[in-house]
């Protein structure tokens, strides 16, 4: 049987050499394209990636605009700024950062209890942003760091500038405070605007004008080496390096007179309360305290958890800003508005005298509303419940409640910071929508009585109630209550002036009415519960004591301040305007459970009315 060939060795070999053939000439063709591209890289376009190359090296750091000032209404500085150094992270150039966090917070350099914040707040941002981690560090910390300074790559120490308050707490809850920049604040920001900085406003004015205040960062281009450090040159390469200057926040003119506000705060210091003085004519506030207080710069520093735990469960709530959201009975402050409704809706002859009687009760009630002093005079000077008691269950309480409102009770002032907290002006229609059972929706008659005297479901603000008091002292012009009043520009100078906000007047009071009022304020001074404080003032001016119960004395009982819990005596009230006849300050004065508004919120008002208008001879200044 003749051989069989199974392979064909000849047209392998030529399979073979073609394929070596192909792959020979791709080979050459890929060699001559990495020639020809390593001569266009190398020689033809040497230079410009050679700069490209170059510019790797350069680094763009954002430079933070200063913060604008904040200063009173005679240019006094009220807060500033200061060089500090501060801790800062850049995360994308930390290798582990839970593992740099803690050893930063075992060297003391950040403490162990914020630690958690900061990872959060880190995660929070950019990975090449620098973010603050210390915001206030000690020379003996910048020395402690610099001696691990190896160990903690993308770590390192800024300069930059921080608040500085220099009266310390002074009108902290109409200024506010700067903080920390947090991961909320982070969500509503524009994070390339606040890049390199670590502070934002938290409150008061410091944040509701944040945008002015922040100014426009700049910026600057830095050559660093492998590591991210800073270098002047590397080699023979010098770079060409550009800078953009930043362009600092504006500064603000507040209508604030730190003058009357020192007079008011040391006139209440001791006590929990409220001082908010206005000028009347245009809005301005010229004092705003709420006690206690606080310094802010303890958070621009960076408060620690502890710090601040302190502060919101000290049982005085520091923090609370008692002037904007603090919301008390005004007890018989509001007894020149019940008269004012009764004189408009022709309810009452003002030429009419009545016996101011010991007690009043309902037709066809046996529950009797006593009365202290049974005096025949005028109802608002001697401030004579059972005549408003009376005289309010004629008004009616659609028509109390109507009229009030355009006193500004029961709204928000408008004040041109946030915060503010309106009080509650009851009406049959506000108790239908606020109660759930039926038999709670029903306005009673009682209910109207306790009304006419400031007590039951009213209740205000001091801001609300000095901005009453600031209405009736103009005969029903009404102004917006506002804190700044300007700004300049730092790198002009030049001084923009805000204007006043008008909300109208109060409309169908007749002119002879707000006289008679104003009458019956001036006579509260004069002869009435606070003549001690006025019946020898060297100006004339109408005011108004109010005593807010705390809580409900039984009918069988007689109130004793002395046997009851501090907490629970009753809240001193004190509203007033200056000069009677040409006012250029209004002002409420609250001191709570201070007891009677004669005796406790009568002289601070007092203090800051002699402090705003008499000058250093005791004469009173002419108007500015």
């Amino acid at each position: 049987m003749p051989a069989v060939r199974i392979k064909d060795h000849w047209r392998e070999q030529r399979l073979f050499d073609q394929r070596a053939l192909v792959s020979a000439a791709v080979i050459g063709l890929a060699t001559v394209a990495l020639i020809v591209r390593l001569f266009v890289l190398q020689v033809s376009r040497h230079d410009y990636y050679a700069e490209l190359s170059q510019g790797n090296r350069v680094r763009t750091e954002p430079i933070p605009a200063a913060r604008g000032l904040i200063l009173d209404r005679h240019g006094e500085l009220i807060a500033g700024s200061q060089p500090a150094y501060q801790l800062e992270l850049v995360p994308e150039e930390v290798p582990d950062i839970d593992a740099t966090l803690a050893a930063l917070a075992q060297l003391s350099l950040i403490r162990a209890e914020d630690v958690d914040e900061i990872a959060r707040t880190i995660d929070s941002s950019r990975t090449f942003d620098s973010v603050p981690i210390r915001l206030r560090m000690s020379d003996e910390d910048v020395a402690r760091f610099a001696v691990h300074r190896f160990e903690f790559r993308g770590v390192d120490i800024k300069t930059r500038q921080t608040r500085w308050y220099p009266n310390a707490a002074l009108a902290v809850h109409a200024l506010g405070y700067v903080g920390a920049i947090s991961e909320q604040d982070l969500k509503h920001i524009d994070r390339s605007a606040y890049a390199g900085t670590s502070l934002i406003g938290k409150l008061g004015v410091e944040s509701a004008f944040e945008q002015q205040l922040h100014g426009v960062n700049g910026s600057r281009e830095v050559l660093v080496n492998a590591q991210g450090r800073s270098v002047e040159r590397q080699g023979a390469f010098v770079p060409r390096l550009h800078s953009k200057a930043p362009m600092a926040g504006d500064d603000l003119l507040l209508s604030i007179d730190l003058k009357i506000q020192r007079v008011a705060e040391a006139a209440l210091a001791g006590h929990r309360g409220a001082v908010v003085a206005l000028d009347p004519n245009n809005g301005d506030v010229l004092a705003l305290v709420s006690l206690p207080g606080f310094d802010p710069t303890v958070f621009g520093q960076g408060i620690t958890a502890a710090e601040y735990r302190a502060l919101a469960e000290d049982i005085d709530k520091p923090l609370f800003n008692r002037a904007l959201r603090g919301t008390y009975p005004p007890g018989s402050t509001v007894k020149p508005a019940i008269a004012l409704t009764a004189l408009t809706y022709h309810v009452v002859d003002p030429q009419a005298h009545r016996f101011c009687a010991g007690s009043f009760h309902l037709p066809g009630s046996s529950f009797i509303y006593r009365e202290y002093h049974n005096e025949h005079d005028d109802a608002i000077a001697r401030s004579c419940d059972v005549y408003f008691y009376g005289l309010a269950n004629e008004i009616g309480v659609d028509r109390i409640s109507g009229f009030l409102a355009r006193l500004g009770f029961g709204k928000p002032t408008g004040i041109d910071i946030s915060g503010e907290k309106a009080g509650i002006l009851p009406s049959r229609e506000w108790k239908e929508k606020t109660f759930a059972r039926p038999v709670d929706r029903v306005w009673f008659p009682g209910e109207t009585v306790s009304f006419g005297i400031g007590q039951g479901y009213l209740t205000v603000t001091p801001i609300e109630l000095a901005h009453y008091a600031s209405i009736v002292a103009t005969r029903g012009k009404i102004w917006r209550p506002r804190l700044v009043t300007a700004y300049r520009d730092p790198r002009s100078g030049e001084l923009h002036r805000i204007a006043p906000v008008s909300d109208g007047e109060v409309q169908g009071v007749a002119t002879e009415d707000w006289q008679r009022v104003v009458h019956g304020m001036i006579g509260v001074t004069q002869r009435g519960t606070a003549a001690a404080i006025g019946a020898h003032a060297p100006y004339i001016f109408g005011g108004k004591t109010g005593t807010a119960q705390v809580f409900t004395v039984a009918r069988t009982d007689k109130y004793n301040a002395s046997k009851i819990n501090e907490r629970l005596r009753d809240h001193s009230w004190f509203i007033a305007f200056a000069p009677a006849d040409a006012p250029r300050i209004a002002l409420a004065v609250l001191e709570e459970n201070g007891g009677a508004g004669a005796s406790a919120a009568a002289p601070i008002a007092r203090k800051v009315l002699d402090a705003y208008l008499l000058d250093a001879d005791g004469k009173v200044k002419p108007p500015s």
